[in-house]
């Protein structure tokens, strides 16, 4: 499968600026969690806006820049900022990221996000590895007849082996994406866990499943940063997504890693 004209040429304008031809990791950061740039080594830092072809994230929490460098001796591309389809952006134009990571030949994508938290046996804080994607209705990318399904599972199973071996607690469980931008009802999120959805967030599906036409090997880890709406009697607040993802940053982190080095 061919990468859009584009993809090359904001690859051409990368290497011209001193980033190598082939990148061993990329890592997408989701929001709150782009203190994990601080974990890598010698980076060199590119604005998106500085970058021809490439889109500004506008969300809060996202600080919208290229990060590269080492980890272990590994070279890393972090994304610390996406693109949200909320945000005007089409789903061709959100996975930017992961098409850009296929053009460098990374070995390992590891997708991240925030999410609110719908199975009842969650709580703020946990660590959720994504072996399911619910995407309801609608279409979010091309058709494709690559069953990146499968290897979503048989990467999850990866992930949690590494967890458990640094001694990481994580959850297991499906993903329910939905468009945004605004929080989901009560009466959306019991519709939600009736149709077996352990947490909702408004990215990753996309990106995974470009990840599978491409053949480019990736993992998703959802931090549940909030309960959605109904599971607590309160007001969501994004204020508190930023809380949660600080306090859990260092074992976020210490996972990251794990993952770059043995995934």
């Amino acid at each position: 499968m061919s990468l859009p004209e584009h993809i090359t040429e904001i690859k051409e304008h990368l290497t011209e600026v001193g980033l190598p031809a082939k990148i061993d990791a990329a890592v997408i950061l989701g929001s709150g969690l782009g203190s994990f740039g601080d974990h890598i080594e010698d980076p060199v830092v590119i604005p998106y806006g500085d970058i021809p072809s490439f889109p500004v994230s506008t969300v809060e929490g996202h600080s919208g820049s290229l990060i590269f460098g080492t980890i272990e001796g590994r070279t890393v591309l972090a994304f610390s900022g996406r693109f949200h389809h909320y945000e005007g952006h089409t789903f061709a134009k959100t996975v930017l990221p992961v098409q850009l990571s296929k053009a460098f030949e990374v070995d390992k994508l590891i997708i991240s996000n925030a999410a609110g938290g719908i199975n009842l046996r969650f709580k703020v804080g946990d660590l959720m590895i994504i072996d399911s994607i619910i995407k309801q209705f609608f279409m979010i990318s091309e058709p494709a007849d690559h069953n990146w399904r499968y290897d979503l599972e048989q990467s999850a199973a990866r992930v949690k082996e590494i967890a458990t071996g640094l001694g990481i607690d994580t959850q297991m469980g499906t993903y329910l994406f939905a468009k945004g931008p605004s929080y989901e009802s009560k009466a959306e999120i019991r519709a939600f866990r009736y149709m077996g959805g352990d947490a909702v967030g408004m990215s990753t599906a996309p990106e995974l499943a470009e990840a599978g036409k491409l053949g480019v090997k990736a993992a998703a880890i959802s931090l549940i940063t909030n309960a959605a709406a109904g599971v607590v009697n309160q007001k969501l607040d994004h204020d508190e997504v930023k809380e949660a993802a600080d306090q859990k940053k260092e074992v976020f982190a210490s996972l990251v890693k794990g993952l770059i080095r043995d995934f």
